[in-house]
């Protein structure tokens, strides 16, 4: 080491930033950030520095290029790793049955890793062996290996493609990271969409070792990413062509992690990166440890301040195992929306399996977060955790030395403690994690806990802590002085920062006019709940949302969810008491009412709503939002029935049959939240309930008429900013109160000084200057009624034309935005059917001779969607044609329907029906109505286009009817389940050339094409 404390390279060729790294720690404790490399570097020189570091850091370097050398690489690793010398026969037997299946995909293989790394091995003497794939338990026993530039043909288009992958890391034989590298400067989402590519077209080749990959990294030098092999946000892949193709999942650019030191700076230079990630211990734990594969078969991967957190929890429990009090615990600052649950979950599940530790138990507030809490607890482990419904069951779980994790509420075991005082398990060894330090952690029950609990280890998780600043009641109680030191912090900032939850859009819309001669300090006088629920004032307010609603949820974008085409997001309406709240519900119901009257094609919104009694309804001590109770019981006559008449209607919009009963009103909470998590409801109007502890991505909006501070107000502003998509670029919040100083003064607190510039979106101003500005480029470089040539301007084309359709999705939410003429809706509109066309061929390119350059570049679809048309404005058009054909004759006639043909071609969902559309307008009458001549239409050509299928596969023709009506009315094709097998013709599983497996492969990829054909033209 030099004297500056920097590292040298044995060569001193390589000179590296000072790192403190600690044995124990996976996450180094800091990173001070070096020069960086002069000059320019090309892909080759980096992926040749990145290699050399490694055997530096003792990886073992390959020349592996067959799958052949690949298997005996892996055979003798796993030899050494296990003490033991296969026969030809035992590793045949055993490669073909435990490793590399020819049945099993990605996510086999990946439980196999996770859940399942001891394989048994039948031996030649009939004896059986435990063969670990990777040891969990002494995570250094594990070889690691790097190879790179390792060949591999795959199927793209339907044709035979070579690929050559850039760095591997084999882990006792296995490919388990996998990297791709980008000279410097090239977007990081090229790489992450070059692997994308290779898990459609390759992975699965040869004997599908590649599948085993969990984790991905992706660099171009200075920034440097990862992600697990599947991620929160995975989809159907977009299939280039192939059966295999269509079945393997897409990841999420936006799920993907920054890697940091333990104080949230960012580790992106590949250099510094590879020190530290790449650091043996480092990367082992991350792949034992750190790693999660929940119960839809996805894996998660721990982000650094999740691992720092739970590492920081485990090693308070280990050094003070005779400590009491807040010396024994801590507490964790993550903020809303960072992955507490998941933090927490892992933390539980380590701290479990300590010695000494008797119980560990997840202490969260209210029924309605124990009861979500439980289902995310057990959606990363089934089982895993044990819930209480009632006092007595949570007194048998403390008994039970099975259980070793329970979630409960403060309530349930303020109650045990009061009903069993003395109880042996008080006096046990546990761990007690508390989710979201409320007001009830520094109350009596909060007292009575931790008086109980004295051997216990009490830690806190938060993401609005209380500090002397917003401390209220009589102690003044901070969180620091309930559970002790602050282990770790992962601020809004910092989450911003990282792209983990999004920004704020926070408007402000006045709804009180004041006298011209009242001073500013006088207008605080006059906002009594009596002026602010006045009906003339809330009759504007909900006349506003019912006018903006489209625009704030952006109702004219579609994206995926969970395999159905939706449009726009939800929203919420946060009241500041009951009877304002039933104000506003009587009122969206009249205003709908008449706007249904006056206009037919008005579509109603969805609109629900949800309260109980709160102990201080108005009152926000602390800034902290009280909680409700889960149940009717408390509430006065006058609010049940009109609680009563709001579920009723919700019975009569979904079919449920919930009321205010108390195991009822319970399940008619879960079922709403449901409900609004899948954008089935437009609109909740609450006063407390679901402004905490409730995480919907679709939602993007919050309404706000009540009065918000510190704590409660991040926390309500936190139900918008989930990551979702693409389209999904920010929480939009909508104030009819003047809060402003109010969010000034929480992001100063739960941020910093400087956080406002971070936290909050820049004016309207900044994005549009920065829209005309690349409007400008785009018409000067390509300009209208011309196209890019050649595969360099296409490119340059698709990375332009995505920035303009980034800052659209931000710009459209803004009212000035209504009327730009920037890019005018023609030339928008043919500049869209440019970047479709360029898309589709990249998509269906038939030659696997030469790659394209476009094979890697991001297209921003989710986002085009966004001005695409829908059919009724086709036929519009259409009519128009028509009519004004009767008049005109020659060129003039013709000019309305290439109109129709431009906007179809601008349209992702309207290309693949171009030639229905247009045999429509070649079959038209010269009188009737076009919506109802279309109507047959279609209905003719989908009988006949159905019948088509059904005869040259020989499918059941009933049975086929159903399945489709059935996708059509679910807005997606079931692929799996017994409705596809039910479609297929019987067919003996012992005749001769049955291949049951490819015939339903093709039949779902026709049933597939046709649904997409048809879908939203009926």
């Amino acid at each position: 080491m030099s004297q500056d404390g920097s590292v040298e390279a044995p060569d001193s060729a390589l000179r590296y930033e000072p790192i403190a790294v600690s044995d124990e720690a996976t996450v180094v404790a800091t990173y001070e950030p070096g020069g960086g490399d002069p000059g320019y570097q090309s892909e080759a020189e980096l992926e040749a520095k990145f290699i050399k570091m490694l055997g530096q850091q003792a990886y073992e370097r390959l020349h592996l290029t067959s799958s052949a050398d690949l298997e005996v690489n892996l055979r003798r690793q796993l030899e050494l790793l296990n003490n033991v010398v296969f026969s030809d026969d035992e590793w045949k037997w055993f490669f073909a049955k435990r490793v590399a299946s020819k049945n099993e995909g990605i996510v086999e293989k990946t439980a196999r890793i996770q859940e399942d790394p001891i394989q048994v091995l039948a031996r030649d003497d009939g004896t059986s062996k435990n063969i670990k794939l990777i040891d969990k338990s002494n995570i250094h026993a594990n070889r690691l290996q790097v190879i790179n530039q390792y060949e591999t043909v795959g199927e793209g288009a339907g044709t035979a493609r070579k690929h050559r992958y850039d760095v591997t890391i084999l882990v006792n034989g296995l490919p388990l990271v996998h990297m791709e590298l980008k000279r410097r400067g090239v977007p990081l989402k090229e790489a992450f969409n070059q692997i994308n590519r290779y898990q459609r077209e390759s992975f699965w080749a040869d004997a599908g070792l590649f599948q085993y990959v969990q984790l991905f990294v992706i660099s171009n030098g200075t920034h440097t990413k990862y992600y697990a092999n599947t991620t929160r946000a995975r989809k159907v892949a977009e299939s280039e062509g192939g059966k295999r193709g269509r079945k393997q999942t897409s990841n999420s650019f936006e799920f993907t992690s920054w890697w940091t030191d333990a104080e949230n700076r960012r580790i992106g230079d590949l250099t510094a990166f590879t020190r530290t990630f790449f650091a043996k211990h480092t990367l082992l734990n991350v792949l034992t440890k750190y790693c999660v594969f929940d119960v839809s078969r996805t894996l998660l991967v721990m982000r650094p301040y999740q691992i720092v957190a739970a590492e920081r929890i485990l090693r308070r429990v280990a050094s003070s195992a005779k400590a009491t009090g807040p010396e024994a615990g801590g507490y964790i600052w993550h903020t809303t929306g960072s992955g507490k649950t998941l933090t927490s979950f892992k933390t539980a599940q380590l701290a479990s399996k300590m010695e000494g530790i008797d119980k560990v138990l997840f202490v969260v507030d209210r029924k309605d977060l124990d009861y979500q809490t439980m289902l995310e607890y057990n959606r990363f482990e089934r089982g895993s955790v044990n819930g209480s419904r009632s006092t007595a069951e949570l007194k048998r779980q403390l008994q039970d030395h099975n259980a070793s994790i329970i979630v409960t509420t403060i309530q349930k075991l303020s109650r045990f403690i009061e009903q069993n005082k003395g109880h042996e398990i008080t006096k046990a060894h546990s761990v007690l994690i508390f989710d979201e330090c409320h007001r009830s952690q520094f109350g009596d029950m909060g007292t009575s806990v931790r008086k109980a609990f004295r051997r216990s280890h009490l830690f806190g998780f938060t993401g609005t802590p209380i500090f002397p600043e917003n401390a209220s009641g009589a102690t003044k109680d901070t969180t620091e002085k309930i559970f002790g030191d602050r282990l770790h912090s992962y601020t809004i900032v910092d989450a911003i920062n990282d792209g983990n939850v999004l920004p704020f859009r926070v408007s402000y819309r006045n709804t009180v006019r004041v006298a011209d001669d009242v001073e500013d300090k006088q207008v605080a006088g006059i906002d009594t709940e009596e002026v602010l629920r006045h009906p003339e004032r809330i009759r504007k307010i909900v006349g506003h949302v019912l006018d903006h609603f489209d625009t704030k949820t952006m109702r004219t974008q579609g994206y995926s969810l969970d395999e159905k085409r939706v449009r726009g997001f939800n929203s919420m309406l946060a009241t500041a008491s009951i009877p304002a709240l039933k104000i506003y519900y009587d009122e969206f119901a009249r205003q709908q009412t008449e706007r249904a009257a006056t206009d037919p094609s008005y579509q109603p919104l969805k609109i629900a709503t949800i309260f109980s009694y709160a102990v201080n309804e108005d009152e926000q001590v602390g800034g902290i939002l009280d909680d409700e109770a889960m149940d009717a019981d408390q509430l006065d006559a006058s609010s049940r029935d009109f609680l009563e008449r709001a579920i009723n209607d919700y019975n009569a919009s979904f079919g449920t049959m919930y009321d205010t009963s108390a195991a009822k009103f319970e399940n008619y909470y879960k079922n709403l939240a449901l409900r609004v998590r899948d954008r089935e409801v437009d609109l909740v109007i609450v006063v407390n309930m679901f402004l905490t502890g409730f995480n919907a991505t679709t939602l993007n909006t919050l309404w706000v008429d009540k009065n918000l501070k510190s704590h409660g107000l991040i926390q309500a502003f936190s139900r918008t900013n989930r990551i979702l998509n693409s389209v999904k670029a920010y929480g939009n919040i909508v104030c009819f109160r003047n809060l402003e100083k109010a969010v000034d003064d929480a992001l100063v607190l739960f941020g910093n000084s400087e956080s406002r510039g971070v936290v909050l979106l820049k004016p309207y101003t900044y994005y549009h200057a920065a829209y005309v500005s690349l409007v400008e480029q785009l018409l000067e470089q390509c300009p209208p009624g011309t196209e890019p040539f050649g595969e360099a301007q296409e490119k340059a084309f698709v990375v332009l034309f995505g920035e303009i359709l980034k800052l659209r999705n931000i710009l459209t939410s803004f009212d000035e935005f209504a009327h730009d003429e920037s890019l005018p809706p023609r030339q928008l509109q043919n500049y869209t059917s440019v970047y479709n066309a360029l898309w589709e061929r990249r998509r269906k390119r038939d030659t696997g001779e030469k790659e394209s350059i476009l094979d890697d570049v991001v297209f921003e679809i989710e986002l085009i969607k966004q001005v695409e048309v829908n059919i009724d404005y086709i036929l519009i058009l259409v009519q128009r044609w028509r009519d004004e054909g009767q008049t005109k004759t020659g060129e003039e006639a013709r000019t309305p329907l290439r109109a129709v043909e431009d906007a179809v071609d601008a349209s992702p969902s309207l290309r693949n029906k171009k030639d229905l559309i247009m045999d429509f307008v070649d079959s038209m009458s010269v009188t009737g109505e076009v919506s109802d001549d279309w109507r047959i239409f279609v209905t003719q050509r989908r009988e006949a286009e159905l019948a088509e299928i059904i005869d040259a596969e020989r499918l059941r023709p009933e049975q086929t009817k159903s399945f489709i009506e059935a996708a059509f009315r679910d807005g997606a094709i079931a692929t799996h389940g017994t409705a596809i097998t039910q479609v297929l013709p019987p067919v003996s599983r012992f005749a001769k050339d049955n291949n049951l497996g490819t015939k339903k492969e093709r039949v779902i990829a026709k049933l597939t094409e046709y649904f997409e054909r048809f879908s939203g033209l009926a």
